[in-house]
């Protein structure tokens, strides 16, 4: 059997890819699988991994969940809704690297991502009404956290896709690039944070997750008090800059 997800690591960047081409990468039972034993040894790994890229073969980035399952019971309670919580608070940051469609389940797995990077033929749409759905993924919490209250309303009321070059405008995507520059954005974006030092930004991330909804001020008390502090190496790191 081919597996559905893939993993791949070179210099502290370990590279994702959902590979459920020929299904438009829609998320099926055993994709969630394969992907949740992935997170797990990411999870695991510590500063031996320093940034994770998520991205998919094919012209879609994921069709969404895949319809075909519905009925049929997942292995625990809350099953795909946990596994997106746990990519979003890995310790490494996650850089996803969208092209062509990205659906609603899909796009709930893509805002677990710190950088989204969108090609020009991406189209990102929250479809649950479409199917008489409600999520539970997470899209009434990470989109309007991403793009807004208002333009997440219009988006999850309408259905309506956003293309790439308006993602990047309204904040859902960090970059919009040409479709054959996508892979070349991602692991440059990748390496960037692969050379610093994973102290910092581990502990960053740790930070922007903790403080996300605090007022102004309980968040400055927060960062004081709950800094990480300096990296064993920072004399070392230090010294080469002089």
């Amino acid at each position: 059997m081919t597996d559905m997800v893939l993993r791949a690591d070179e210099g502290g960047i370990a590279t994702l890819t959902i590979n459920r081409a020929d299904k438009r990468n829609a998320l099926n039972l055993a994709l969630w699988a394969e992907l949740d034993a992935h997170i797990s040894n990411l999870a695991a790994a510590g500063d031996a991994i320093g940034v994770v890229v998520l991205r998919a073969n094919g012209p879609v980035f994921c069709a969404g969940n895949d319809l075909k399952e519905r009925g049929i019971e997942a292995p625990r309670p809350h099953y795909q809704a946990s596994i997106v919580t746990r990519l979003a608070e890995l310790p490494q940051p996650v850089i996803v690297a969208v092209q062509g469609g990205c659906f609603t389940g899909g796009l709930e797995l893509a805002l677990a991502g710190d950088i989204i990077i969108a090609a020009e033929s991406a189209h990102f749409a929250d479809t649950h009404g479409k199917f008489g759905l409600v999520p539970i993924w997470g899209m009434s919490q990470r989109l309007p956290r991403r793009v807004g209250e208002w333009k997440a309303r219009e988006m999850s009321f309408t259905g309506l896709p956003v293309d790439g070059r308006e993602a990047a405008r309204i904040g859902l995507a960090n970059h919009c690039v040409a479709d054959d520059r996508l892979d070349l954005v991602a692991r440059t974006l990748a390496e960037a944070i692969a050379a610093q030092s994973r102290h910092s930004v581990f502990a960053y991330k740790r930070l922007y997750r903790e403080q996300s909804d605090l007022p102004l001020a309980a968040g400055l008390a927060h960062e004081v008090f709950n800094s990480a502090g300096v990296a064993p190496d920072v004399a070392e790191r230090v010294s080469r800059q002089f």
